[in-house]
């Protein structure tokens, strides 16, 4: 079941949700307006899974920044978000996917006990200048059933995200040797 803009106020006021910086202005019927970080990660060169990905960091400004199509930019959510009690999707929006941005191409899903500022897979189908801080796609919250577990208590591959990450695939695939 997805929670709705008022059922998302009420558990951030009683402590079962977390969204920080919270605005009860970007809540709408069944979601809340998430928005752009601050910073990006331009991933550089041919992607291997096999090893770390080469990438250049930059600060996005008030002038904005100009994506390019076919390359892959990593991003970071403004708000951190999780909950114990919910399990959260991440997605884009109308606004974002109007102007060719495909905001967040894979991994949607934010376990219970995920509390993070989400990385985000960007991708533009055209040049298009983005800002820090715009709304960039809406974030719900789904109630879990069954026996919750917690992904920080698993000590999970990203448990200690709290920022932009790359693909720690390559872990996996060298035998947990980077």
């Amino acid at each position: 079941m997805i929670l709705t803009g008022p059922a998302i106020a009420d558990a951030v006021k009683a402590g079962d949700i977390t969204i920080d910086p919270f605005d009860p202005a970007r809540l709408s019927p069944n979601a809340y307006d998430w928005r752009l970080g601050d910073t990006l990660r331009i991933c550089g060169g041919d992607l291997d899974a096999a090893a770390p990905t080469d990438f250049t960091e930059r600060a996005l400004t008030a002038d904005g920044f100009v994506l390019r199509p076919d390359v892959l930019y990593l991003g970071v959510t403004l708000e951190k978000t999780g909950s114990e009690k919910f399990a959260q999707m991440l997605n884009g929006d109308r606004t974002t996917g109007s102007l060719g941005i495909w905001v967040h191409v894979s991994a949607p899903l934010g376990h219970q006990g995920h509390a993070i500022r989400w990385t985000l897979e960007i991708r533009a189908a055209r040049p298009v200048r983005i800002y820090p801080g715009m709304t960039f796609g809406k974030l719900i919250f789904l109630s879990a059933f069954g026996a919750a577990a917690s992904y920080q208590q698993q000590a999970a591959k990203y448990a200690t995200t709290n920022g932009i990450d790359i693909s720690r695939l390559y872990e996996e695939i060298r035998g947990g040797r980077p």
